[in-house]
């Protein structure tokens, strides 16, 4: 979908896996992002990378790489404004963002085309993603026109919350179901935040 554009957030500290990047952990032969990457890139037109410190490390994966644009780690939020602002300056035609972030493996690919039918049929400039009863704040549509707004409510306000800041706007969820992975169902949006869920997903994976 060439009118919605794509940030995957990887500019996290990372605490619970130690340090470090979280996407560049391997995961059965291969990093996280880029399993990230080869889900979600079809699904998308420009596509971009959040991510703080040497942008080098990642020339790889041949992405354009945004560092946060507030300072201080602010949190998810500061990732889908940086997301917001890189999508207006590059590419200014396109309206809506979505984003995923570097440590979920099984994201859905239908997610971009499911949020947007949503938003749209509910006219709402905001969609985010369910599972298993839960709601996923960063794994959401954003109208790119809201970079304003949420430049001001993260610098001005220091709000931190992604759902304080969306439930203002107008907002739809959608429920995704589980994914089977060889014999065992698991959440499409299962992150990997320690090395025990690599560890989890690992065997998974290779069964």
């Amino acid at each position: 979908m060439t009118d919605v554009a794509g940030v995957i957030l990887a500019g996290g500290l990372a605490r619970r896996m130690g340090g470090g990047d979280k996407g560049l952990k391997t995961l059965a032969g291969e990093s996280l992002l880029i399993r990230i990457i080869q889900r979600i890139r079809p699904q998308v037109g420009p596509l971009v990378l959040n991510a703080n410190g040497d942008q080098k490390r990642f020339n790889a994966f041949s992405l354009p790489v945004a560092a946060d644009v507030v300072d201080d780690n602010p949190g998810p939020l500061a990732g889908v404004l940086t997301g917001m602002e890189w999508v207006a300056a590059y590419s200014p035609n396109v309206k809506w963002m979505v984003s995923v972030p570097c440590d979920s493996p099984f994201i859905p690919m239908d997610l971009v085309g499911r949020l947007i039918s949503e938003a749209t049929k509910q006219s709402v400039p905001l969609a985010c993603a369910m599972s298993q009863g839960r709601t996923h704040p960063v794994v959401g549509l954003w109208s790119v026109a809201l970079r304003n707004d949420l430049r001001q409510a993260i610098v001005q306000e220091e709000m931190r919350k992604v759902d304080r800041w969306t439930e203002r706007h107008g907002i739809c969820h959608v429920s995704f179901d589980d994914v089977v992975i060889g014999n065992e169902t698991i959440d499409p949006f299962y992150n990997a935040n320690k090395p025990d869920d690599l560890v989890r997903v690992e065997s998974l994976l290779e069964n």
